[in-house]
């Protein structure tokens, strides 16, 4: 069942399927018309990747073999040409299929009306999207209804919830991730970093992710959802240092597979009388003795 058309302030956000009907004698009296490749510039900040994958090689077959079979959206630039809106992917797709133009409709459009229209047809459109793309997207969004006469971001958000389907704490959540440093946003989309854990590494200061980011590589590991959680409660009672950070996250690392923990691993160097109390006891003595010469 097709959505119902969002009106807010004096823009009207149409459903996906609506933004590229078209008819000759519609009094904006808009047209598909080819537009060559090389006078379509891509918007100055667009969320979604467009890469050589499996997809786009599919897409690029599917233009040779059928055409373009949806037009791009564009709007005229001040310095000439035209700015991309939507088909970002189907230009790519042209140029590896050697086809010199693309379908668009031309429409004017300001700022935010842009971006809305971009972010919304992409969420449409796209199987996969990464959670940096889905992020700033998100946040995009929100902008563009506070610019376009959404007073409060309550009633933005409320407006996104209708127009996503994702609840509204879960909004707050995408969003924050547009706080984290590219490496650990890289990771998030990596899978190298879980979602959760990543939210809540999004209320350190950059200086200090990038130390969560340094940690993570030197000692092959991922802050877990609790570890991540001590950190934000570290760093709200100004307890958080880089040196905390490091061994915060060293303290967890796993041996390799296989390998024996704890007093285990000592255990050919003992009696096989010794219990694992009585390793560990000699153990500390002996590592005391040791601090004490090393501090003479």
């Amino acid at each position: 069942m097709p959505r119902k058309p969002t009106t807010v302030g004096n823009l009207v956000l149409a459903n996906f399927e609506d933004i590229f009907t078209l008819s000759t004698g519609n009094p904006d009296g808009e047209n598909i018309v080819e537009i060559p490749l090389e006078e379509l510039y891509p918007p100055e900040f667009h969320p979604f990747q467009v890469n050589d994958d499996v997809a786009m090689y599919r897409l690029s077959d599917s233009i040779k073999q059928y055409g373009v079979r949806e037009p791009g959206l564009v709007r005229p630039r001040a310095d000439g040409g035209y700015e991309l809106i939507c088909g970002n992917r189907r230009k790519r797709g042209c140029e590896l299929a050697n086809r010199p133009t693309l379908p668009v409709i031309i429409r004017k459009l300001d700022d935010a009306s842009a971006v809305l229209v971009m972010v919304d047809s992409n969420l449409e459109q796209r199987d996969k999207i990464l959670y940096s793309e889905r992020a700033w997207a998100y946040k995009m969004m929100m902008e563009a209804l506070n610019h376009n006469g959404v007073k409060g971001e309550s009633h933005s958000h409320e407006i996104m919830v209708e127009r996503t389907g994702v609840k509204k704490s879960q909004l707050f959540r995408i969003i924050r991730l547009t706080e984290l440093i590219v490496t650990l946003l890289d990771k998030v989309d990596a899978n190298q970093l879980a979602f959760n854990p990543a939210v809540e590494l999004s209320h350190l200061s950059l200086t200090e992710q990038t130390a969560v980011a340094d940690a993570m590589a030197a000692h092959g590991v991922k802050p877990s959802l609790s570890q991540a959680v001590r950190l934000k409660k570290l760093k709200q009672d100004g307890k958080l240092t880089l040196e905390v950070i490091d061994l915060m996250l060293s303290e967890d690392k796993k041996p390799p597979k296989g390998e024996p923990t704890g007093s285990a691993r000592y255990r050919r160097f003992f009696p096989q009388t010794y219990s694992p109390k009585q390793i560990d006891a000699v153990i500390v003595e002996l590592l005391t003795d040791w601090k004490k010469g090393a501090a003479v």
